[in-house]
Formats: C-alpha cells, structure tokens, sequence
C-alpha cells in the first residue's frame, strides 16, 4: 500500500477511546477504507467520510441531531442509515455498525446498503405524474418519488438533448478542463430505465390543458396527467447589440453550449466575456485555465456588487486580475463587427470568442398559456402548488413564501431548485411539506469558494468577520437589524450555522 492511499487514523476494529474524538468526530479505518466516527447526544455513528456529491471532508462538516452537514456545499446525511437528505447530494454514504466493549467503540463491519425499491414494476392502476424539465428540479422530483415509493407512472419531458446533467460544472470545473464527462451526468441511462422513469429527451411541450389533464407535445401527442410539475427553469438573456448573432458569440445553459465554448476556445486567443456575474466570472476564470486571453466587460461599478457589496466586490476584481483577467467597468458593448467589438466608451476589443453572461430569465410561457397565476415568475404556496390545484412549480421559475425573508422570493440557485424539486415530489403525493429551506449557493473563482446562505435582495449594512483579503471572511447582509444573508470565504463551519441558524429563527 503506497502512502497516497494509507488509510487514516486510528484502527477502528481495534477500539478507540470517546477521550480521543475532537469536537464529537474521529476519522479512523475498517480495514483500507476510511471511516468516520460522530458523536451525536449519547450515540455513537459511523460514517463514510467523503460527501458523495463533491467529496467533501464531513470531518470538518455540522452535526444536526442525528445528521451530518457537508462544509462545501451543504449536503445532508442521516448518520443512521447515511441516505442523503438535501441536495446538492443525491447518493447515499455506507455506513459502519458500532459497538461498545466498556469504554472501548469498535467499528468492524459495514451494515448492507438496502437494495433500491421498485414499486413501479408492481402497481396495478398506475396514476400518472408528468414532470416537464430536465434541470435540477425535474431529476430531483423524479428520483424522490420513486424514493418515496410511488408505484405510478413518471415521464420526463426535456427540450434538452443531453440527460439531466450537473449544471454548477458546466461553468466551472468541466468548462476549465479540470472534470470529464462521466461527472456530468446525474445519473446513467440504465437508472432511468431500472427506476422506471421515462426520460423523453428533445422533447417540446406545446400546451397545457389543466381542465382535460394533459399535456400537449409539440408533435401533436397528447399526454394524460394526474399530476404535474413545471420545471422549465430559465434561459439566458440575449444581447441586443448588433452582431450579437455571429457564430463565435456564446451563452452558456447547456452542455451542448459549454462544449461549444471549449471547442472556440481551443483556437481562441482572446475571449470578451460580457457581463460580471457569478455566470460570467465563473467562465473568465475557467479561460484563464486554458490559458485565453479574457477582457470581461460590465456596466455595473464593481463586480458582484449588488449581492455580495462593495467590499467584496473589490476582492472578486483584485482576485480575477491577479490571474490575467482584464476587467472594462461602467460600459457596455454597442456592436460586434467580426471579431471586432465597440464598447459604447468607444474602446474596441478584438476577441474571436465571446460569451454572454448578462443574466437569464425564467420560462414562463408555458405557464401563462395555462392561466397559472403569475408574478415575475410562477406565484406557489409554501407547498410549491400553483393557483390550478394538481399543477405544482419548482426551481429558476417558481416563487413562493420565504418564511425567513418574510418576502415572496425567487431564487436561480442549484440546489434550491433541488430541493424544491424533492418537495413538490413529496407534495405531488400528498404529504403537504412546507418549503422553508434557506436558500444556498457558492461560486468558484480559482482557488476560492464563495458560499452564500440567505437571500438579501437590499440590505442596509454589512458586517465584516475577519478579512477579506485574507481569503478568511464571513459577511452578514442586514436590513432593519435582521440578518438576511451571509456570505464567507474559508469559513464553511460558520457558514453551516449561519443556515442553522437561519432555519431555527422562522419558527
């Protein structure tokens, strides 16, 4: 056994001492496979010790009652059964049976992982749930109801070409060259099929008829539902200027546009990267990683300003510009001739790569030709059920209760669009769940993680812990002495009780 792939800590089968755990967790093996102890109350757990979604160190991660929280990315697991219980996480983690021989734990044999259920391949009078998105939403509402035990019939309607894959890399480590493909997807073929679900892939939905229950497809098929989904998400906002149509002019949504971007960038010296958001920086530094030359041009003052403020703002530039980004603030791009691109300061940059990053907006269109109720979004209860009883609305499209921000909310985030997802699918079957998770979501820019919990659409003041130059901050956005959302670089611990914390002040 080479060191790389030593085992750590302490042998396990041998026993270990509750005096030798460091803040309730010790990180031991079984064997050649790592294990992880956590002391939760007066219990003992043994768990895998790596997130199944990125891997994150769960040593370093938040006991809550009988779970685990990772630091990275704020996955939930049950210590008992190590089932995954929030996203971004959707596999489960082993889980190793504890004894006590006096003062002595001793962990030697891993419990069997229970076999996935298959109700669909036994139900009689199948009801049919029709899911209409292929993101984030829709997957994780499919996978939860077969999880759930739903015998009924599923179907997937996807306008994609590609399977419901992991967005979040797309934009950073698949688009940087740092990932291969087998991440992307979040699950196989064969699971669609072995859970029952049909995934129908470039497939448009035309209509919806809420009164007949069915779903019009746009070559004319028609598709009973007793109940129903929307999860169309968004789709990026075009740039208006003149040339914006020009074949080496990107957005990026898909994998079939981040392959598109890679290929370009393969034979690219310069790339323009319109726009400042997290999209658009996430892009310029993953060109950075493939050694392109990138101009970023915005209209705002700093970038990032009006989430993360003027502090952090400045940091997200200084950072981006130590690694070769060129940053052309407070203007616009007026036209692109060729490769040739006007700002409306009258500057020109020669970029024969550009991507767009100027924001996206959700797709409604099916649900106001379903005379759903709207509001700069789908309008849903704490339930995620729409204004037509049996049509439910999950990710970039839905809007519902805060009950933190006291405030009607719609958030583009990942894994709030998981989880909501898992919700509506708990919902669709009856179970009437309130969705009251806080809303999470992180960005990387080269060797820094942005975690943000919360949703502060103003905020009054912002106070600083630590320093953010040091890469070692935690942010707390505040309006009227309420803290509506904190952002943290290398503060992952805070930042999982700043959502605890969160969570247990709505009640």
């Amino acid at each position: 056994m080479t060191e790389e792939s030593k085992p750590s800590g302490p042998d396990l089968t041998k026993g270990v001492s509750l005096t030798e755990f460091k803040d309730g967790k010790l990180l031991g093996h079984v064997g050649a496979e790592d294990v992880l102890l956590v002391q939760a109350g007066s219990e003992i757990f043994a768990i895998e010790p790596a997130c199944s979604h990125y891997h994150g160190p769960l040593a370093e991660g938040l006991v809550v009652d009988d779970t685990i929280r990772c630091p990275w990315h704020h996955a939930c697991f049950s210590l008992r059964t190590g089932e995954p219980t929030r996203p971004p996480a959707l596999n489960a983690l082993a889980v190793w049976e504890v004894m006590r021989d006096r003062d002595r734990i001793l962990v030697q044999r891993k419990r069997e992982m229970p076999a996935p259920p298959a109700p669909h391949r036994a139900a009689p009078m199948p009801e049919k749930f029709v899911i209409v998105g292929g993101g984030a939403a829709g997957f994780a509402a499919a996978e939860m109801l077969r999880r759930e035990g739903f015998a009924g019939a599923i179907t997937m309607l996807s306008d994609d070409g590609a399977m419901p894959v992991d967005r979040p890399n797309l934009s950073k480590d698949y688009l940087a060259g740092n990932a291969p493909e087998d991440w992307l997807p979040l699950r196989g073929e064969d699971y669609f099929r072995d859970a029952g679900i049909d995934l129908r892939l470039n497939t448009n939905v035309s209509a919806i008829d809420p009164k007949a229950g069915r779903v019009m497809l746009g070559n004319g098929d028609r598709l009973p539902f007793d109940r129903l989904l929307l999860a169309t998400g968004a789709e990026p906002v075009k740039l208006q200027s003149p040339g914006a149509d020009q074949p080496h002019v990107h957005t990026l949504r898909s994998v079939a546009d981040s392959r598109a971007i890679i290929k370009a960038a393969g034979g690219a010296r310069r790339a323009l990267v319109i726009g400042a958001s997290f999209i658009g920086l996430e892009v310029a530094a993953s060109l950075r990683a493939r050694k392109v030359e990138v101009h970023v041009v915005a209209p705002e003052e700093r970038p990032m300003q009006r989430v993360l403020g003027p502090e952090m703002g400045d940091f997200v530039r200084a950072l981006h510009e130590e690694n070769g980004v060129n940053f052309h603030l407070e203007d616009t791009v007026e036209k692109i001739d060729g490769t040739r691109a006007t700002l409306k300061s009258g500057a020109v940059i020669e970029a024969d790569l550009v991507v767009v990053g100027i924001g996206v907006k959700p797709r409604l269109a099916l649900a106001e030709q379903a005379g759903l109720a709207i509001d700069r979004g789908v309008s849903v209860s704490e339930y995620l059920e729409t204004s037509v009883s049996g049509i439910f609305a999950a990710g970039d499209i839905a809007r519902w209760p805060d009950p933190h921000s006291k405030r009607n909310i719609r958030v583009e985030h990942w894994v709030v669009a998981e989880r909501q997802g898992q919700t509506a699918a708990r919902n669709m079957l009856g179970r009437r769940q309130r969705f009251d998770a806080v809303p999470f979501f992180w960005s990387q820019h080269y060797d820094v993680p942005i975690n943000y919990v919360g949703h502060a659409e103003s905020f009054d003041d912002i106070a600083i812990d630590g320093s953010i130059a040091g890469k070692d901050c935690l942010l707390k956005y505040r309006k009227g002495g309420r803290v509506l959302a904190v952002a943290s670089i290398y503060r992952d611990l805070d930042n999982l009780k700043a959502e605890l914390a969160m969570e247990r002040s709505r009640a």
